[in-house]
């Protein structure tokens, strides 16, 4: 070939590769201007770009807004299960009970947390949500609620840095946006804004907060006189605890072995930290498909109850050698430590159904002497120089939520649980609730298993006005008194 046909070939190259750059130029521009990145750039957090860009609130940022058809798509069947949030859309949506709300909220983000936000807003509310936990996210959900008009800042992967910055992207007041109430999950955005934001933490009318860690974090705050607004603690309302607790745990914890290991579970031995509803829940799915189970328990109450269940109450020690599964659900910090670790069996299976990250102390096993293999998403061997491996799931996060998904039905009851106490407390006269934290009422309980009951059609009997009398009770309700343990 000519030198000459040599230069034109090279300049016709470089004239494409001119186009395709400027091309993906183009394309990165405009998903830079709506904080959104392809899978693609998995490597590159999206926020690094509105930043880049010099965006100050952008509307929204996810990891592809061309996701959101997809998206939509999981919304959609997640509405097929959860017949009680989409109960109440429909009978309050007329009534608008939340309308000028501006909800600041922090929970995972995926399909059944959509219908919640959409319900909100069909409610009357203005939201702003983040998520709770950097691997729980759905991106493919996030699109479709940015596309539908949703202020989203969540991406599965997130950075530590990226996941403050999301969760302020919601907190920070501006000229349009003034956050009165707090969806929480954790209690990460609470904490957020009463330490970053203070004065806009005062407007807030109140926070409802799901989970044991954000629930200790709320009575800590109260104890100490910092909590100035009142709070509602669903975690321990009935409908949470009896229902997401143990229900949606039984049936996603094998779930998420199932899918991130392929374990087989008949005679394998495991072991349980924590016999309250999770721990219940776990137990019973494991015993139901052969497991040997073990307990590790505090509380001599719940150790009786395991017992009496017929699993074997031990210390932690007793067993670590030999068991293959390992399993978290206290909501406490450092339950499994490098100590436990190093004790184990090759191959064991260590994860954590509890809210909080700390239970499994992970910290301790980024050491130079021990490898870390990624060989799944959300699946890493960390192995000894012996040749020794652990399988961790999810960096000791949500197992359920990060290698799984959850029971769409059960999801229904915790997320119309949380929107009644968001009416509740936005709706309240002002001398009904103090700076303090609350149970939901009783009567909320007891609505929101009457809104599931049609799916089973199931139907109550009503008590006789002798019958209402004799009990002392009102025949709507509500039926047990607070201190009642289901």
């Amino acid at each position: 070939m000519s030198s000459k046909k040599m230069s034109t070939q090279d300049g016709e190259n470089r004239t494409r590769e001119k186009g395709k750059l400027k091309k993906r130029d183009s394309i990165a521009s405009r998903r830079s201007e709506n904080c959104s990145s392809s899978d693609e750039d998995e490597g590159v957090q999206p926020h690094e770009k509105a930043i880049a860009s010099g965006q100050p609130n952008p509307a929204y940022c996810v990891r592809n807004i061309e996701q959101h058809a997809f998206g939509r798509r999981e919304i959609e069947i997640a509405e097929q299960e959860m017949p009680g949030i989409i109960a109440l859309r429909a009978r309050a949506k007329d009534d608008k009970p939340l309308k000028d709300a501006k909800i600041v909220g922090c929970t995972h983000i995926n399909a059944q947390t959509a219908v919640l936000i959409e319900t909100l807003a069909a409610l009357g509310a203005t939201v702003r949500w983040a998520a709770c936990n950097i691997y729980s996210t759905q991106n493919e959900v996030a699109a479709a609620l940015a596309h539908a008009g949703f202020a989203i800042f969540a991406w599965r992967g997130e950075s530590e840095e990226a996941f403050w910055w999301c969760i302020d992207q919601c907190c920070t007041p501006t000229a349009t946006w003034q956050p009165n109430m707090i969806l929480d999950d954790g209690g990460d955005a609470t904490h957020l804004m009463l330490k970053k934001h203070a004065a806009a933490f005062k407007h807030i009318k109140g926070i409802v907060e799901e989970s044991v860690t954000g629930v200790h974090r709320l009575y800590q705050l109260s104890k100490a006189g910092k909590l100035c607004v009142p709070a509602m603690n669903v975690n321990d309302s009935v409908t949470k605890t009896k229902f997401d607790n143990l229900y949606s745990c039984r049936e996603s914890i094998i779930d998420a072995l199932k899918r991130s290991t392929d374990l087989m579970f008949g005679g394998k031995q495991s072991v349980v930290c924590g016999y309250g509803e999770v721990g219940k829940g776990c137990c019973q799915a494991l015993k139901a498909l052969g497991c040997v189970v073990y307990i590790t328990e505090i509380d001599p109450i719940c150790a009786l109850q395991a017992a009496m269940d017929g699993f074997r109450v031990v210390k932690l020690n007793e067993v670590i050698r030999q068991v293959d599964i390992v399993i978290t659900a206290t909501g406490n910090k450092g339950v499994v430590t490098r100590e436990h670790m190093e004790r184990m069996k090759n191959g064991c299976v260590v994860c954590n159904m509890g809210h909080s990250n700390t239970e499994i102390d992970v910290h301790a096993l980024r050491t130079p002497d021990l490898l870390w293999e990624r060989v799944r998403s959300q699946v890493d061997h960390i192995i000894w120089s012996s040749g020794k491996r652990i399988v961790l799931l999810a960096e000791g996060r949500l197992a359920n939520l990060c290698c799984s998904s959850l029971p769409s039905f059960v999801v229904s009851v915790t997320a119309a649980t949380q929107a009644l106490a968001l009416i509740e407390l936005y709706n309240a006269p002002h001398h009904r609730y103090k700076a303090d934290v609350y149970l939901l009422p009783k009567k909320m309980d007891e609505y929101v298993a009457s809104l599931h009951l049609p799916t089973f059609d199931a139907h109550l009997t009503e008590l006789t006005d002798e019958q209402a009398k004799y009990l002392g009770l009102n025949k709507v309700g509500p039926f047990k008194p607070n201190y009642y343990r289901y």
